[in-house]
């Protein structure tokens, strides 16, 4: 493990080692033993590692490499629908999968002379394989990618903090997170979980790359999946480790990996920490930058998400100096890149003891179910509806504003649309407990602002999480671009405006580790209860009785001055979700 107060030296002793091995392999060429060099073992140490052959080596020429992104992915191993925002309307087609990924980045790397894939995290959670084989299953085709490097995402610790070490330590690849300490008791930070940045060689140039994640993990989720875990904001160290980079390593060029969010990770550009960072490679919010995003210090990317894209870097260096940078979001779209067939042989080996499960179609729609827009989406339309048939003595229904789970529009032969049973773990992962509580309309007005504010920050840094909170039984006007604690116009429940004085009823799924007096982030609720129903059996309820279902968004929260149809809750940059 990696403390940071002893780096300075261990890589002051590292380098004196290197200092001896070049004089070493010198004075060995001058006597003819150019052929040894070859064999000679490479220099690894924490945080790096350093090919001792790639640094004699001397470029005088432009060398060209490619760096690979996949984020996001969350153990869609498929095919998949993918949605497009074309034309103002949304337009579907098949991307993704891996045995089709395999074959892109195939090709890809095949015509790059030095290429370098990385995946910047959420790769162990959201799929029925993932969870039915707590992520163990993604081992064996992650490694057959032969990735270069990982980042933790926020989601990484869904299996809780040991489950996390030993997924991400069964990659052959190394890792990187400059920002994950473990916890020695208190919140009190010990030594860094994983190093915190890694050096790539080629032909003596030096690139580094620096790992962050969500350091908002244990309010984002629930907060035993991080426990034993302190995280801390990348401005915290970000500059030292830059320093680091530039300055002793001598890198040509620093690249941060990141899982903060689009929003975030712009944030951190502008910072003056950020100095001597070149770009941000991102990941979290499945935004798609197709044009890289100029901050102040480094430009932001982030390559969407399901493996329905890969993000391509190409960067030039002429004697060592970065002078041409081209970024390309590629689309894996699967009537290009065939299966390949070694890829689909170990999916189908790893998914047949639970295909048939998976398979079983439990109930239709006659709609197309995504879950893109900011504000509202037939995917949480449908889990409201299903909960507010369930839970029928409440007022209110609440959902979160989630966007993982690809799109399911394809109809089969009876007209509408299949809901399998593993397209239950694809729209909810976490199968949670079913909670009620009563809160009062004071409550429920300052939750709903706090809410709005994670979403539409004028301040990026403190726009966090997924999307606009989801509901039913309840109907709110808002200005999503008002000041802080003044977006919401009106409340209505039941058709009646919000009393603040009353007490309302309200039903959410349980998040592990809350205080019992907390529900979907309210404070200080009162009579909460835990039902005899989860996420999954409500769903499975309901389509057994209501199928086939139209969930279409009932226009529960009503944004006055934006549009309706908000695909990215990033603004202020060039940037268009598509």
């Amino acid at each position: 493990m990696v403390q940071e107060k002893s780096t300075n030296y261990s890589l002051k002793k590292i380098n004196d080692m290197s200092a001896n091995r070049r004089k070493f392999l010198q004075q060995m060429t001058t006597l003819g033993g150019i052929g040894m060099i070859s064999s000679l073992p490479s220099i690894v140490t924490e945080g790096k590692e350093i090919s001792e052959s790639n640094q004699l080596e001397i470029d005088d020429q432009i060398t060209e490499v490619t760096i690979l992104q996949t984020t996001d992915v969350h153990c869609q191993i498929h095919a998949h629908d993918e949605f497009f925002w074309e034309n103002n309307k949304a337009v579907f087609r098949k991307a993704g999968g891996y045995a089709h990924l395999a074959t892109y980045l195939g090709q890809r790397r095949k015509k790059a002379k030095h290429s370098f894939l990385i995946d910047t995290g959420d790769m162990f959670q959201g799929s029925a394989l993932s969870v039915k084989t707590t992520g163990k299953a993604m081992l064996p085709i992650l490694n057959a990618l032969n990735y270069d490097l990982y980042l933790p995402g926020n989601w990484e610790v869904i299996y809780y903090k040991q489950a996390m070490q030993t997924l991400l330590g069964s990659l052959t690849a190394p890792k990187v997170c400059a920002n994950m300490y473990h916890d020695v008791g208190g919140g009190v930070k010990g030594e860094l979980v994983f190093p915190p940045y890694y050096i790539w060689v080629v032909n003596g140039i030096k690139i580094g790359f620096l790992g962050y994640t969500d350091h908002l993990v244990p309010i984002r989720q629930s907060p035993n999946y991080s426990k034993g875990i302190v995280y801390s904001p990348p401005e915290e160290n970000l500059a030292h480790y830059v320093s680091v980079l530039r300055e002793q390593e001598q890198c040509a060029a620093v690249i941060v990996v990141a899982h903060l969010g689009l929003s975030q990770q712009i944030h951190l550009s502008n910072l003056p920490a950020c100095e001597g960072v070149d770009y941000i490679l991102g990941g979290d919010t499945h935004e798609r930058v197709r044009v890289p995003i100029q901050g102040k210090y480094a430009k932001v990317v982030e390559p969407g998400a399901f493996g329905s894209f890969v993000g391509e870097l190409t960067l030039q260096f002429r004697n060592g100096k970065l002078v041409k940078d081209t970024y390309l979001l590629a689309e894996v779209d699967v009537s290009k890149y065939a299966a390949d067939k070694s890829m689909t042989s170990m999916i189908q080996q790893l998914e047949n003891p639970y295909v048939q499960s998976l398979q079983e179609v439990i109930g239709y729609s006659t709609i197309p179910l995504y879950r893109y827009f900011v504000i509202e989406n037939p995917i949480d339309t449908l889990i409201l509806e299903a909960l507010k048939w369930q839970i029928q003595d409440v007022d209110i229904v609440l959902s979160n504003g989630f966007r993982f789970c690809p799109p399911r529009t394809t109809p089969d032969k009876t007209g509408n649309i299949p809901i399998t049973a593993g397209f239950i773990f694809d729209m909810l992962p976490v199968d949670s407990t079913v909670r009620t509580a009563h809160v009062t309309g004071a409550q429920l007005n300052d939750w709903l602002e706090k809410e709005l504010h994670n979403v539409f920050a004028e301040n990026a840094v403190e726009r966090f999480g997924g999307w606009v909170i989801k509901f039913t039984g309840m109907k709110v006007t808002f200005n999503a671009f008002a000041p802080k604690g003044k977006r919401v116009v009106s409340v209505h429940v039941g058709g009646e405006e919000l009393r603040t004085d009353k007490t309302y009823k309200i039903c959410a799924c349980e998040r592990e580790g809350d205080p019992d007096d907390m529900l979907c982030r309210i404070k200080q609720v009162k009579q909460a209860k835990n039902t005899q129903y989860t996420l999954h059996s409500v769903m499975k309820n309901y389509l057994a009785v209501n199928s086939p279902v139209t969930p279409s968004p009932k226009k529960s929260a009503i944004v006055l001055d934006a549009p309706q149809d908000l695909l990215t809750q990033v603004y202020g940059v060039p940037y268009e979700f598509k």
